[in-house]
């Protein structure tokens, strides 16, 4: 067995999640001398992303390697582990395509990555590349485990599993540990002391046990402080990370369908035809949702960008924290047999038996030097698992669309939708997703432009 482990970074280019994740992994001391293949088709965020990682090396003091790749197969041969992390046509022209078109129709959203046209859109533009991925993974590094959080990860997940079964993979998002966070701020407690159980759908899973571990080792029932403080509107507290986004939505799903969800209002909206319409634009600022949210997040980076670069170009070190992503402890735990556990998106064998097979589950899973192992949680409560299978259906349309190469699919994913169905007519649709296709042009497969 090697020394250290070999890790193919593919999408590097995004720079300060790849300091994240290469961070996280060098302050693990049994991975501090690993090498990292950092890889981006963008040469210029390549040599930045470079620069950033060699800065890191240099901070932590550990002998760690790095080397630049403009090409996915050199990045990833003789690697133990690959972590993907691309945009498939960037911010611009995919994302604001995704947005602009939609909107002349009527649809308006706020992510556009999951669900909605704009989740399908990014799913019809990115599964292609995963599965080249996978294909060249088969050649060079078929003991690899792939670490995959490009969204949609539902949709990115199921395909992966359908095409590629032998690929070992897991889907990670931070969505699970973000909203323990996001409670423990609302409650005003120790995140440290919550105690929790989440199964569901990646951005729709949901807390089925929450409960605080007390100072004599009791635990309490959280829920009932937050129904009593949302009903009394003292939940949710200001959003202190993103002020424009308050999490009325998902507090007032959990009123109606008795659970919290994992994913943050403005995503949570568009998954669903309640929040986001038309004909009641009160919605809107009764549940404060901040429509084109996605666009302004990623014009706030581009701008804030330039400045982060020249900091890290002119710092002799580089601050350097913990991330509350799973990546590093996956590939500790794979590497050195201590085991951990992670909430991982895996295909559905019956873990969930309420939910599709073959499905993409977001649940608990145990890592060790033999891989994921997902927990076995049973059935979950039957208004919720209705909820995830209106989802389920536009991710599982995608994926056929995907593997039959069958544009009618497509067409059957977006008819399907709940956000997009609450608002448009069959034709509209249709008219929209043709509208969409042509606009994406060569970032698609050429079937379909057939």
């Amino acid at each position: 067995m090697k020394d250290s482990p070999r890790i193919a970074f593919i999408g590097a280019g995004s720079t300060v999640f790849m300091k994240n994740i290469v961070g996280d992994v060098l302050q693990n001391p049994a991975l501090r001398d690993s090498h990292f293949a950092l890889m981006d088709i963008d040469v210029e965020r390549l040599a930045q992303a470079e620069l950033v990682a060699r800065k890191l090396v240099s901070t932590l003091g550990t002998q760690a390697s790095i080397t630049a790749h403009s090409e996915q197969r050199a990045a990833i041969d003789g690697a133990d582990f690959v972590i993907v992390a691309f945009q498939i046509g960037g911010y611009e022209p995919a994302t604001v395509t995704d947005f602009e078109i939609p909107a002349r129709y009527g649809i308006r959203q706020t992510i556009a990555d999951t669900i909605g046209i704009g989740g399908i859109m990014r799913g019809l533009r990115t599964v292609p590349h995963l599965w080249s991925l996978c294909a060249d993974m088969q050649e060079l590094c078929p003991r690899a485990l792939l670490l995959q959080y490009v969204n949609p990860m539902a949709i990115n997940m199921w395909a992966i599993a359908e095409r590629y079964p032998e690929i070992k993979t897991v889907g990670l998002c931070h969505s699970v540990q973000g909203t323990v966070e996001t409670l423990a701020h609302d409650l005003d407690i120790d995140a440290g002391r919550i105690r929790f159980l989440c199964a569901g759908i990646n951005h729709m899973a949901f807390f089925l046990q929450l409960e605080q571990v007390q100072n004599d080792g009791e635990t309490r029932d959280l829920y009932p402080e937050l129904f009593a403080g949302y009903a009394a509107g003292r939940l949710p507290k200001p959003n202190t990370e993103n002020p424009r986004c308050p999490n009325i939505v998902r507090y007032e799903v959990m009123a109606q369908f008795g659970y919290f969800v994992t994913e943050s209002s403005e995503h949570f909206s568009e998954y669903v035809p309640w929040f986001i319409k038309s004909g009641q634009p009160e919605l809107l600022d009764r549940f404060a949702i901040p429509l084109d949210e996605y666009r302004i997040r990623c014009e706030d980076q581009i701008a804030d960008w330039a400045k982060q670069l020249e900091e890290f170009r002119t710092a002799d070190r580089i601050e350097i924290g913990h991330s509350h992503e799973y990546a590093s402890d996956i590939v500790n735990s794979v590497w050195t047999g201590t085991p951990s556990t992670i909430y991982g998106n895996v295909p559905n064998k019956g873990q969930l038996p309420d939910l599709p097979a073959g499905c993409s589950v977001e649940l608990p899973c145990t890592v060790d030097r033999t891989g994921i192992h997902p927990a076995h949680i049973g059935s979950i409560p039957p208004q919720l698992s209705a909820l995830m299978r209106t989802n389920i259906n536009v991710q599982e349309l995608t994926v056929k669309a995907l593997l039959e190469e069958s544009r009618d699919h497509i067409y059957h994913a977006a008819m399907l939708d709940p956000h997009t169905a609450a608002e448009l007519g069959l034709g509209q649709i249709r008219a929209m997703v043709d509208d969409l296709l042509r606009a994406h042009g060569k970032l698609l497969p050429a079937w379909m432009s057939r």
